[in-house]
């Protein structure tokens, strides 16, 4: 069966509209206005959920992206909401994810989806592992002495583990706490309110959960376009065809619309209703909010990369896993925003014993003249990145050290 066709377009805008748009929806328009605990929750709810991934280079994924939202935000603002005030649940979304406490009922689907895993550990180990969990809770794999192991998705691993990993998966248990990346579980009604536990799944068919899981994809984005990439992962059953009458559903009920931008031909993009005020705000809006933003490579603004090329003219790979001799740039580049453009890109190192930040290498993009205003954005930006990594010192690294148009990088502010 061929897949249903696009609405078509009901509006067109301008490329620096959409980067505006983009930008505003994603509350780096300026950046680093939301305060505190609760603008954390503001923009997670807004976009949804948060991708956690667990390398720490200059901070885990989720504080990068709160850094460059949250004034003076330090991890531990988010470490509260997760684990001391539980108004955030750590769990499953586009990937693992973090989101708001009272979305939990709406993931019934994924819980679900568990049981049906092929590498679920027997039953019996299950049953063992959870009734430990809540005699010895709050437990780590470490906490299980037993050796034996089994085929796992990274390889072979301890059966204990494993068994956590499933029952974690499937809502029995969930995280007490972390110790650095190191989870530490306790059983689900120990953590959160029984009434939530036993609310139903308010999608009462899969054309419901559908509408709402794209619904809310198209809201981690800002703009959405509907191609198959992984800014789509995790929604249950849905691939091209069912993704597609899904928009297609959500246009017909007014949830969504569909636009184009100029000059990106042949190109439909969707953006939820309730955001048609940002969005007008910004073509509207004559003065362009030039600050500058420091951003993690899983932020959802980068989520589809397809659309930073299209929308921003600007080509961004993860380079993490390749070889070392195959990057282009560094392990963990992180990009910069300035006004509605991407300014530029750099690799950092923070040394967590002696605090100090180190600038091994940046990358102006092409086009990009450092004027005063950018200088004094990009320190702002900076001042506050090393602020909520409370570094004592920044270096600049051999291969910019000398770089003329990066000696203001050595007036940065430091506590």
């Amino acid at each position: 069966m061929s897949n249903p066709t696009l609405p078509t377009p009901t509006l067109t805008i301008s490329k620096t509209a959409a980067r505006r748009f983009m930008l505003a929806h994603h509350h780096l328009w300026p950046p680093r206005q939301l305060e505190g605990k609760a603008g954390i929750l503001e923009f997670i709810r807004h976009v949804g959920s948060i991708q956690f991934d667990p390398i720490n280079m200059v901070g885990r994924n989720p504080d990068l992206v709160l850094q460059s939202r949250v004034k003076d935000y330090r991890p531990a603002l988010l470490d509260e909401l997760l684990y001391a005030n539980r108004q955030l649940v750590d769990g499953w979304d586009k990937m693992a994810s973090i989101y708001a406490l009272e979305d939990w009922p709406y993931f019934t689907r994924h819980r679900a989806r568990g049981h049906d895993d092929s590498r679920r550990p027997p039953a019996a180990a299950l049953d063992e592992v959870l009734q430990a969990v809540r005699d010895r809770g709050p437990v780590s794999s470490l906490d299980f002495k037993n050796n034996a192991k089994v085929d796992w998705y990274w390889g072979p691993t301890k059966m204990a583990r494993a068994a956590l990993e499933s029952l974690y998966a499937t809502g029995h248990i969930g995280i007490h706490h972390r110790v650095s990346n190191r989870r530490i579980f306790d059983p689900i009604e120990r953590l959160l309110p029984a009434e939530l536990l036993s609310a139903p799944d308010p999608n009462e068919n899969e054309e419901g959960y559908q509408n709402w899981h794209v619904l809310r994809r198209v809201g981690g984005l800002g703009l959405a376009y509907p191609g198959s990439s992984e800014h789509w992962l995790g929604i249950v059953g849905v691939k091209s065809q069912a993704r597609r009458a899904a928009l297609g559903r959500l246009v017909e009920n007014g949830q969504v619309i569909a636009v184009s931008v100029e000059d990106i031909p042949n190109c439909i993009f969707f953006i939820r209703t309730e955001d048609l005020p940002t969005l007008e705000a910004v073509r509207h809006d004559t003065h362009p909010q030039l600050g500058a933003a420091i951003l993690g490579p899983l932020d959802n603004f980068m989520w589809d990369r397809g659309s930073l090329r299209r929308v921003f003219d600007f080509d961004y790979v993860w380079e993490v896993y390749k070889p070392k001799a195959t990057r282009k740039y560094g392990y963990y580049v992180l990009p910069i925003i300035y006004g509605d453009k991407f300014a530029a890109r750099f690799d950092p190192a923070f040394d967590k014993k002696k605090r100090v930040l180190t600038i091994t290498n940046w990358w102006w993009e092409d086009g990009i003249q450092p004027d005063e205003a950018m200088k004094s954005a990009l320190m702002a930006c900076l001042d506050d990145f090393v602020k909520y990594l409370g570094a004592k010192q920044v270096h600049l690294g051999g291969n910019v050290k000398n770089e003329k148009t990066l000696q203001w990088i050595t007036e940065v502010e430091i506590n």
